[in-house]
């Protein structure tokens, strides 16, 4: 038997799954918990959180939690691990795309971004942190967005610390990132889709992580058009390759974000980067043709 609880948070799905029924209500205080403080650290939307107060501060180095340091030295490695495909220093592209405010407020409506002077060009190697000090600094006109690692951290953590702590088997899944840990005498079914609630293309999933990347989620328009939030760093605008989603399977879902992150971003070398990588991998053009990498069973259309 396995017992589930649902819920919206960060914008998106948050599910929980145990194998225990006993271990649901502790492991649903847990998973609540561990977000919360995380979104003190990295919600570039709450005014007080640390990435916010290091943005605001550009140019010097702010104090900041453990946990924040923890979480910029992992979106910094995924920063070196793709050759700077996936950067966290897009925070002010974001903004000057129209992702100003949490994707609820925008997500389907007209969006008039601000006029704003030219932007460095996104670089993490110019983020500062004093690991001694516990601070972080980037500099002036450069904005850090923690999103896509700090969500996938945050599966990661929780499923390994409940099921260590209430000897469970756990699947944890926020927004695109699937992490499982623990013992389960079959496999995890995952219905991989391109967003929350749609048809798609169900696989058993024994262990490691899930990640989903996709530009027909996180959308809203702008004068010029159709905007959305993967941006690729190397012209500070939304990703405008052949592929809409990327679903990455790897050893944990941090690692599986970044591949498929960095997938999208690279656009038509998405594919020779994750066979070079030799991840199983399930890309959606936009018409909705499917390709599969690697060992990721063959499915022709999405759904």
């Amino acid at each position: 038997m396995s017992a589930s609880a649902i819920w919206d948070d960060w914008s998106c799905r948050v599910r929980l799954t145990v194998t225990r029924d006993d271990a649901l209500t502790p492991a649903t205080q847990h998973l609540r918990s561990l977000m919360a403080e995380v979104s003190v650290c990295a919600d570039r939307f709450a005014p007080h959180s640390d990435v916010s107060r290091i943005n605001d501060a550009a140019g010097r180095l702010v104090p900041v939690s453990r946990r924040t340091v923890a979480l910029m030295d992992i979106a910094l490695d995924a920063a070196e691990e793709t050759g700077g495909a996936v950067d966290p220093t897009i925070g002010a592209h974001l903004i000057q795309a129209g992702y100003e405010a949490d994707i609820e407020r925008i997500r389907g409506r007209l969006v008039i971004p601000g006029h704003t002077p030219p932007l460095p060009q996104a670089d993490w190697t110019r983020v500062r942190v004093d690991h001694e000090l516990s601070r972080i600094g980037v500099p002036a006109g450069m904005r850090i967005d923690l999103g896509a690692t700090a969500k996938a951290r945050t599966a990661d953590l929780a499923a390994r610390t409940i099921a260590r702590s209430l000897g469970t088997g756990v699947l944890v899944e926020i927004g695109g990132d699937v992490s499982v840990a623990g013992d389960k005498a079959t496999p995890w079914q995952v219905l991989v889709s391109e967003q929350a609630g749609q048809p798609g293309q169900r696989i058993g999933l024994e262990h490691g992580g899930l990640a989903t990347s996709s530009s027909a989620g996180r959308q809203w328009r702008t004068p010029a058009g159709a905007a959305h939030h993967v941006i690729d760093p190397r012209t500070g605008r939304p990703t405008t390759g052949p592929w809409r989603t990327i679903t990455v399977w790897d050893h944990s879902a941090v690692a599986a974000n970044t591949a498929s992150t960095a997938a999208l971003v690279l656009g038509d070398e998405a594919v020779p980067y994750l066979t070079e990588q030799g991840l199983a991998a399930r890309l959606v053009d936009h018409h909705g043709s499917v390709r599969v990498v690697g060992s990721w069973p063959a499915a022709s259309q999405a759904a």
